[in-house]
């Protein structure tokens, strides 16, 4: 296998300065590739015709395995690498057609492999790749491992490495990538898996899915040590791995970051010389999602050991972090590389592995005795045996301080919680099964359940009329109430299974059917472009209950243009006619506006309805992945006679987030 020492690591594209502060002038990412020769893409296009066919082959064939769903992507990821490098000029180096021939003849390999039941990249050391099938869009998505020549089946150590910036970073670019090189980072005894992360989005929203989604996977073949796997990255994949770190602090043994970013601000205008002080209220409000900073105190929960190059502009990125640490009292581990710039110094890694090794042989708490836990929406609810079940209010800081302060006595403080759950799974609870625990919370002393013999402990707690009461179940039954996966904002609802309602009647008039034409069009062109899989979609007369049943459905059109939204518009918290738009005590024109939002599906209120909306941010926050924050709130109301842009759907006449029982919020 092929290894480069990092120093020698070539550093992937970058934003590019002011001249990506130009909202009127965005280049395109992923640029446009190189013309491919007419005999290569013959060569290939025969290629693609012959791994379909034995791709089809292949699955007929083991139609009755019961691992051809985990089994069929790893083949169907080389098919449609080279098939969309092709198809979407995602060709930029002549190398890259070399490498187009040598991912075809693998898949072909691998495609009659599986035809005669065989899977032998299963159980292959050093690099391998495979795919998994998203739950989120359906599409394949690749992933790298380096599994190390002692792996013998027993409980391993897994380090996550997620990558840096490259806006050229096709299926096909990424594939080859993972087939020659090891990375960035091999540490003895140890698997280690390179999500894809969805191309360039600093493993956000569905790159974020990707990650869990890829481990997921990996789980189901590899014997995975659950309390040694690390989170790790660089640049890019450094930032990503503060996001992990801060927002599933309980999943982690450790985490280590290098560089990238920690929070949009401060670092755009340090790293970009970006002015964010006029963007609207609710976007600065949505910047909690990904803001480690918000969320320091959550590394209270995991080891961390941080990296930066000295000279390094992206250092900002552990600087800051070490200033709201401090303010939590925790002194943040940060090892600098010597004058170095945007790399990893080589005795600064012999330190981060030292460190991490001698955090692995300890291996992660499960079930810790104290916990301290930060979040802002309900997307993040859950932090080892403490889950946060409902809020005050979503988007300011909600933190729950719990502790074992005795041999039966657990005290927790909360701030912004209106409900919460204990749940210690079997095992892990060290209290006598014999005597009923003392849960003090808020001054107020419960007694609470006694744990189960098989030593689990599961405890709901809610605010009724403003004081602390045990309680049967962790959401009230029929109320409609703002929880987990059920929270907005709108960006939400594309982390999870969705599906495009295409409207098939008349429009209420000519220019609201134009702008939400056009805005469909554009979110299936972007969702492919961006998170790298086909958007699916449905005709509003086709909608099955079992479409409803898994699915966020995504609205597009009006009342009258789209059956789905005609038969649940009474349910909904906006009135939408002919004549007038009404939402939140404000009239507008229909010819005008027109509402974007996120609401719980009258239809099925475990999902979504999303109205003429895919995922919020546009062509201008491409350019650099601070930017890649939601930019719409759970609904808007958008004014069309004001001209789209890279930055927004047309003017936006208001925008807000519903309360806790998805009212509306003066």
């Amino acid at each position: 296998m092929k290894y480069l020492p990092l120093f020698f690591l070539p550093v992937l594209a970058l934003a590019d300065g002011p001249k990506d502060n130009l909202a009127d002038n965005v280049r395109p990412v992923p640029p446009i590739g190189i013309d491919v020769p007419e005999a290569d893409v013959k060569a290939l296009t025969q290629g693609l015709s012959e791994l379909r066919t034995a791709i089809d082959a292949a699955v007929k064939a083991q139609a009755k395995n019961p691992k051809l769903a985990d089994l069929s992507p790893d083949v169907e990821i080389f098919y449609k690498g080279v098939d969309w490098a092709l198809k979407f000029k995602e060709i930029h180096k002549p190398a890259e057609i070399k490498s187009a021939l040598e991912t075809l003849a693998e898949g072909k390999l691998r495609a009659e492999q599986l035809k005669n039941g065989q899977s032998p990249w299963t159980t292959q050391k050093g690099l391998v790749v495979r795919g998994y099938r998203s739950k989120i869009d359906g599409s394949v998505q690749p992933y790298g491992l380096v599994i190390p020549d002692s792996y013998n089946g027993a409980a391993t150590r897994l380090d996550v490495w997620c990558h840096g910036r490259g806006e050229t970073l096709s299926e096909l670019s990424f594939i080859d990538q993972r087939r020659k090189q090891t990375g960035n980072v091999a540490p003895a005894n140890t698997i280690v898996l390179h999500p894809y992360g969805r191309y360039c989005c600093a493993n956000k929203f569905a790159g974020e899915m990707d990650l869990l989604e890829a481990l997921d996977h990996a789980k189901k073949f590899y014997h995975v040590d659950e309390d040694r796997t690390i989170v790790r990255g660089f640049s890019m994949g450094g930032a990503a791995a503060w996001q992990f770190a801060v927002n599933y602090s309980d999943k982690w043994c450790a985490a280590n970051p290098g560089a990238g970013f920690s929070e949009t601000p401060e670092f755009l205008n340090v790293f970009q010389t970006e002015d964010v002080t006029k963007v609207p209220w609710y976007e600065k409000t949505l910047w909690h999602w990904y803001n480690a900073t918000d969320s320091a105190v959550n590394l209270f929960n995991t080891p961390t050991v941080a990296y930066s190059g000295e000279i390094d502009k992206q250092k900002q990125a552990a600087d800051i972090m070490e200033k709201y640490l401090k303010a939590e009292n925790i002194d943040l581990v940060h090892i600098i590389g010597p004058q170095t710039g945007h790399k990893i110094h080589p005795d600064s890694l012999i330190e981060i592995e030292r460190r991490l090794a001698d955090i692995a042989a300890v291996g992660r708490d499960r079930s810790p005795d104290e916990i301290h836990f930060a979040t802002w929406f309900l997307r993040y609810n859950k932090m080892h045996w403490v889950t946060v079940n409902g809020l005050g209010e979503s988007w300011k800081q909600a933190r729950v301080d719990a502790k074992i302060t005795g041999a039966k006595e657990v005290t927790v403080k909360t701030t912004n919680v209106t409900a919460l759950s204990l749940d210690m799974p079997a095992g892990h609870c060290p209290f006598s099964v014999q005597e009923a625990p003392v849960v003090k919370i808020d001054g107020k002393e419960l007694t609470v359940a006694k744990p189960k013999s098989d030593r689990s402990w599961l405890v709901h707690l809610r605010k009724q009329d403003g004081k602390w009461a045990v309680v049967a179940s962790a959401q009230e039954e029929g109320k409609l109430t703002k929880h987990h996966g059920l929270s907005g904002p709108i960006d939400d609802a594309f982390m999870g299974s969705f599906l495009y309602v295409k409207p098939t009647g008349t429009a209420l008039n000519d220019k609201v059917g134009a702008w939400t034409k056009a805005e469909m069009e554009r979110a299936v062109f972007e969702w492919r472009r961006q998170f790298r899989g086909d958007a699916p979609a449905k005709a509003d007369m086709d909608i099955s209950e079992a479409d409803m049943a898994n699915n966020n459905l995504i609205l597009w059109g009006d009342p009258q243009s789209n059956a789905v939204l005609a038969k649940i518009i009474a349910k909904l918290p906006i009135q939408w006619t002919q004549d007038k738009l009404i939402a939140n005590g404000k009239t507008y024109d229909t010819k005008t506006h027109a509402p974007v939002l996120v609401y719980p599906n009258p239809l099925n209120p475990k999902r979504y309805v999303v109205i003429n909306s895919s995922f919020t941010y546009r062509e201008y926050d491409y350019l650099n992945n601070a930017r890649q924050v939601a930019k719409l709130p759970d609904w808007a109301i958008v004014d069309f006679t004001l001209p789209k842009s890279t930055r927004a759907p047309g003017g936006i006449s208001d925008a807000g987030f519903f309360g806790e029982t998805w009212e509306w919020k003066k």
